[in-house]
């Protein structure tokens, strides 16, 4: 992957800088988007934003790998970090696919790539992202708005 200068945010006022570029390994959804919105807190895509397939990492932004904790999302991050280059290291957003914790192989794999990912920040189960029509909807929910809080502060954000 090659990294270029991030555009500036739409609108009037200092433009910000892309702070995480997301990239889902097994494709966006419901989860995904969240997980963007969660992180730009509000900025309408300033601060955080899902990659389109092949894009480059915008200079200066943290590249942020998604995944459930299925073992095929877990296989799928293996891959990723296989072939990641010289990029800084990515972090690892984990989301829950089930309100218990991921099964052995899963831990294993991501536990055998702590040492080549920047950290592992894990977001819980949320049943309400089965419910709702996006991410807009979803953070109306206090259990999200929660873990939205807790993954930024785990990320270094407010």
């Amino acid at each position: 992957m090659i990294t270029h200068s991030s555009t500036p945010a739409p609108g009037p006022g200092a433009p910000m800088m892309l702070r995480y570029a997301l990239m889902p390994v097994h494709g966006p959804g419901i989860v995904a988007t969240t997980v963007a919105h969660m992180l730009d807190d509000g900025a309408g895509g300033a601060r955080a934003r899902i990659l389109a397939p092949g894009e480059a990492v915008p200079y200066g932004a943290a590249p942020v790998l998604l995944s459930d904790t299925t073992v095929y999302g877990a296989l799928r991050v293996e891959e990723a970090v296989r072939r990641w280059g010289p990029l800084p290291r990515p972090w690892l957003v984990w989301v829950a696919d089930a309100p218990a914790r991921p099964v052995q192989d899963a831990r294993y794999v991501v536990r055998a790539l702590e040492g080549r990912l920047a950290g592992v920040a894990q977001v819980p189960y949320l049943p309400v992202l089965r419910a709702v029509k996006g991410p807009e909807e979803a953070l109306e929910h206090k259990d999200v708005r929660s873990a939205a809080e807790r993954l930024r502060r785990t990320m270094g954000g407010k």
